[in-house]
């Protein structure tokens, strides 16, 4: 109950969640999950990066490590310049390291290769693929190709798709096919893609939630990252 909630609360909440859970079960000590190793490689990351190591941000990326674990897509929402991308970038070079240069024997801990776009920069055609309406011909859009292409990779390496962009009800709505358990992306010229449920995972970096709807945020794993 606490690893799924902490990540999605504002930082004044997480005292009063704490409050509530130790009303609601009285006496029981709940210790906190050592990361080890994990932890270990995002401070060997961010000290790399010439970057600086504040608990606090490396709790965020170790949070979205575990929504990952639980969740086809994830949402990383939190004001511009609040670290959104440099924590997905730190989670990605950990898993990395742990692979390439430690020879971590856990499974979970995979080469990482993200693929970024802002789903805003581009029309809805340009994004999912569309008709000539001269030819009848069929192009494939930005996504879907590069959706197509990390499903045609077979490799066990993991394969982020990061949406770097506001979340609006007219791109956003082809995606909870996907985000649900069917994981499929259905196309407008009817041609269902099936994604990889392990090597695959959704990111979406936005700045908030306004215009999602209820069907789209049930469907992600959040993890607020403030200043």
């Amino acid at each position: 109950m606490r690893d799924s909630n902490l990540p999605k609360f504002l930082v004044h909440d997480v005292e009063l969640f704490s409050n509530i859970i130790a009303d609601l079960f009285p006496g029981v000590d709940v210790p906190n999950q050592d990361y080890g190793e994990l932890e270990q490689s995002i401070r060997a990351v961010l000290a790399q990066r010439s970057l600086q190591q504040p608990p606090g941000f490396v709790t965020k990326v170790v949070q979205m490590y575990d929504t990952m674990c639980v969740r086809f897509g994830v949402m990383l929402v939190g004001p511009t310049g609040g670290g959104k991308t440099t924590c997905c970038n730190t989670l990605q070079g950990a898993l990395t390291h742990l692979r390439q240069e430690v020879g971590h024997p856990n499974e979970q801990f995979q080469v990482v290769h993200t693929y970024t776009l802002n789903p805003k920069a581009i029309k809805l055609g340009e994004l999912y693929g569309e008709y000539n309406l001269l030819t009848n011909e069929w192009t494939d859009g930005l996504g879907s190709t590069i959706i197509r292409a990390a499903v045609a990779d077979t490799a066990l390496d993991r394969k982020w798709i990061v949406f770097d962009g506001p979340v609006d009800a007219i791109w956003i709505e082809n995606m909870n096919t996907v985000l649900d358990d069917n994981c499929t992306l259905c196309l407008p010229n009817g041609e269902r893609i099936k994604l990889n449920a392990t090597t695959m995972r959704m990111v979406f970096e936005v700045s908030d939630l306004s215009a999602a709807s209820p069907a789209t945020v049930s469907r992600c794993g959040m993890v607020y990252i403030a200043h």
